[in-house]
């Protein structure tokens, strides 16, 4: 009687475990603007400020409404947009406010209202934050495997321009307008690459050039996603890494003085750019000898399971692993499956590490920069 009622209690477990659930988000007033249509953007979609399938209805009374349904349980961050996050909700005197969330457990029905827009209330001019070893390569490098173009940017050591006969390894990053400067940055947040490194390079000894490139705003998740997908569109991810490999490093390589080899080449990124980052040591491990993996967005794209388990990795790949508690609930369990998967490969490097109080924020990610840096560097 006993391991019968255990076993109903495991599979009573594993059943709320599994479960899906409906959200209702109802808007019910919206303070200005109310004819304009509004978008919610949160952790479940990428923080797409104008994804089409995430636009509220008209729900009577003045209302709005958006119903999500087939949502595991979990903690859930979200904000309203008017289409971009230039037009964010805000306060009723232009504040900002934090992310608004909801802890799901079972079916769900959220009531709100939206104070104010932050178009509403233009900010003055937010200051260049990035030291003088940031430069822009160009605002405009042509992407020929998307038929883009890209702003570039590059962090040179302090020593770089103080000698003409050393070389040093390279870091590529995604989301560059996040990496250097507020004043690019999107959400007001930067991971300070620079002020880090400054630091890190004085104490370590260990230098380092950075290049970061911007994402590709409305294309970012296309382009940082190798497969199609019926919620996100076609999957770009393959073509971006194309790009990164065969174009822009050896434009980088051509021009700067680097270490070329793939012990000398890392890549890092956070959310889909973590992901990305995994992709490119599965089609590249002999240009990418490591990478930074920060809160991957690995439920959007399962497939990646697989293609990981299918690679036949033939060296010792470095890759770091970072995620944040208080992240969607899916973030951790994938990322731990995710390495355990690579663990039993026995050709990489591994370092995996969660943050109780972290969130899906670039200044959790600043923080974490530092010893991903130090290990990544070893």
């Amino acid at each position: 009687m006993k391991k019968i009622f255990a076993f109903f209690i495991f599979n009573l477990a594993f059943f709320y475990s599994q479960a899906q659930y409906t959200i209702r988000f109802v808007v019910k007033e919206v303070a200005v603007k109310a004819q304009d249509d509004i978008y919610i953007a949160g952790n479940f979609n990428n923080w797409n400020p104008s994804d089409y399938k995430s636009k509220l209805k008209p729900f009577g009374g003045g209302r709005r409404i958006i119903v999500m349904d087939n949502i595991d349980t979990g903690h859930y961050e979200f904000k309203f947009t008017r289409g971009n996050w230039a037009k964010v909700e805000a306060t009723a005197n232009g504040s900002d406010i934090p992310n608004r969330f909801v802890d799901v457990r079972g079916d769900t029905t959220v009531e709100l209202t939206i104070a104010g827009w932050k178009d509403d209330f233009p900010e003055k001019p937010k200051p260049s934050t990035a030291s003088s070893n940031v430069r822009v390569i160009d605002t405009a490098f042509f992407i020929p495997q998307l038929n883009r173009h890209r702003k570039i940017w590059i962090y040179l050591p302090a020593s770089y321009n103080q000698t003409k006969n050393k070389f040093y390894p390279v870091l590529y990053m995604h989301d560059g307008q996040n990496l250097f400067n507020i004043q690019t940055a999107a959400f007001g947040e930067e991971w300070g690459v620079d002020e880090c490194l400054d630091t890190l390079e004085a104490q370590t000894k260990k230098e380092c050039i950075v290049v970061g490139i911007d994402n590709g705003n409305e294309k970012r998740t296309n382009e940082y996603n190798p497969y199609d997908d019926e919620k996100f569109g076609k999957g770009e991810g393959k073509q971006y890494i194309d790009f990164l490999a065969k174009t822009l490093k050896p434009h980088i390589d051509s021009n700067y003085r680097t270490l070329r080899d793939p012990e000398h080449t890392f890549i890092a990124g956070s959310s889909m750019g973590g992901l990305i980052s995994l992709y490119a040591l599965v089609q590249y491990p002999n240009v990418f000898g490591g990478a930074g993996i920060f809160s991957p967005a690995f439920w959007v794209v399962p497939q990646l399971f697989t293609d990981v388990q299918n690679t036949k990795w033939k060296k010792d790949l470095r890759i770091y692993f970072y995620a944040g508690e208080k992240e969607s609930s899916q973030t951790v369990p994938d990322m731990q499956k995710m390495l355990n998967i690579i663990k039993e490969k026995n050709c990489c490097s591994t370092e995996l590490v969660t943050s109780p109080a972290g969130e899906h924020k670039e200044n959790y990610w600043r923080v974490e920069f530092d010893d991903f840096y130090r290990w990544i560097m070893q």
